[in-house]
């Protein structure tokens, strides 16, 4: 093989890349990827090319390169679509603590679109840079940056609690929302509420989240009305916005928020409307955010660990990285707290 026109001189100003090898044996980046890390599923042939390709640029001296190779990088690149929402920061404060801990570098790739070309870009750079991966899979960017990750690179999804346990060893953590949902859903009904309003989180998915599965199962336990769930977003204008008709409404006494900033909005909504918290309309939140046992009235919510879940992330991508530990079966991590607060009480006579 001819690799010569592809060959980068030594006093070039940038360090040649695994895209550079790719393009002189002519196979994707993941390919190359794949023939670094000792990765079966490639041909005799192409790996042969690769190595060629490897040699001719020099590409394998690199320390990057030998650590790749030896998939022993201490570093790892947390992909997600928000960097201050209080859950995914959070999950990256947890990610930080423990790799800290471990001796490992962290950088962040955020994920400015969900368009799929620019995800599988993000991707890609993030893959470039060496070490492993942790994607926050909550949104669809992050569902598709998850998808888009190479065979061969170590990669953990915090990911939505699934419809069912994967199948296999899987390589994702998450909390029990189905769970959560259903606690803080029976709390309200047993205060004597005949139903519970939802006001819902976007979906990364097409499926019902699990949230609302857990809000609904809760309520066909009880026998209680389904009203259909209002669609909100993740901030408190969503909220606001989401509950002007709830607040409008005398029926609506118990109102369950996906997020505790969409129960600020649902809180404002409710005092516009003179609807008072709680002796006309308890309200729950979700995620016990710092500000929620400050609110007046203080917010009833459900408690996640996201800073847990951000370190058991790490502790599971590095015994892949590392190859010391197996990847854990189903590992659901963060089991829910519903913390109780003003703003739940006994439904108006």
């Amino acid at each position: 093989m001819n690799v010569t026109g592809h060959t980068r001189k030594p006093d070039s100003p940038r360090s040649v890349s695994i895209r550079d090898v790719a393009a002189a044996a002519e196979v994707s980046y993941q390919t190359v990827s794949r023939v670094i890390n000792g990765h079966p599923s490639v041909s005799p042939a192409t790996r042969e090319r690769v190595l060629a390709a490897i040699d001719e640029l020099g590409f394998r001296r690199s320390a990057a390169a030998h650590a790749l190779a030896s998939g022993r990088t201490k570093a790892v690149t947390v992909l997600t679509a928000d960097t201050t929402n209080h859950g995914y920061a959070h999950i990256i404060q947890g990610v930080e603590e423990a790799a800290r801990a471990a001796s490992y570098a962290m950088g962040i790739g955020v994920l400015e679109s969900a368009d799929e070309a620019a995800v599988r870009a993000q991707v890609e750079r993030a893959v470039d840079a060496g070490g492993g991966l942790i994607v926050i899979a909550y949104d669809p960017a992050g569902v598709r940056a998850l998808a888009a990750v190479p065979q061969g690179q170590p990669v953990v999804g915090v990911v939505e609690t699934p419809a069912k346990p994967p199948a296999g060893r899987s390589p994702w953590v998450w909390t029990d929302d189905r769970v959560a949902a259903h606690e803080a859903t029976r709390h309200l009904l047993s205060l004597g509420h005949r139903t519970v309003h939802y006001v819902a989180l976007p979906s990364s998915t097409r499926r019902t989240p699990t949230r609302t599965a857990g809000w609904r199962a809760a309520l066909r336990e009880a026998g209680a009305p389904e009203p259909r769930p209002v669609q909100g977003g993740w901030g408190p204008r969503a909220g606001y916005e989401a509950a002007s008709k709830l607040a409008a409404d005398p029926s609506v006494t118990a109102i369950l928020c996906g997020n505790d900033d969409m129960a600020i909005g649902v809180l404002r909504a409710l005092h516009e409307a003179g609807r008072r918290v709680p002796d006309d309309v308890s309200v729950a939140g979700f995620d016990d955010t710092p500000h929620a046992a400050y609110l007046t009235p203080s917010l009833t919510t459900v408690r996640l660990d996201f800073t847990g879940l951000g370190r058991a992330a790490f502790g599971l991508l590095h015994g892949v990285a590392e190859q010391d530990a197996p990847v854990a079966p189903h590992p659901v991590v963060s089991a829910p707290e519903l913390v109780v607060r003003q703003s739940t009480g006994p439904a108006p006579a």
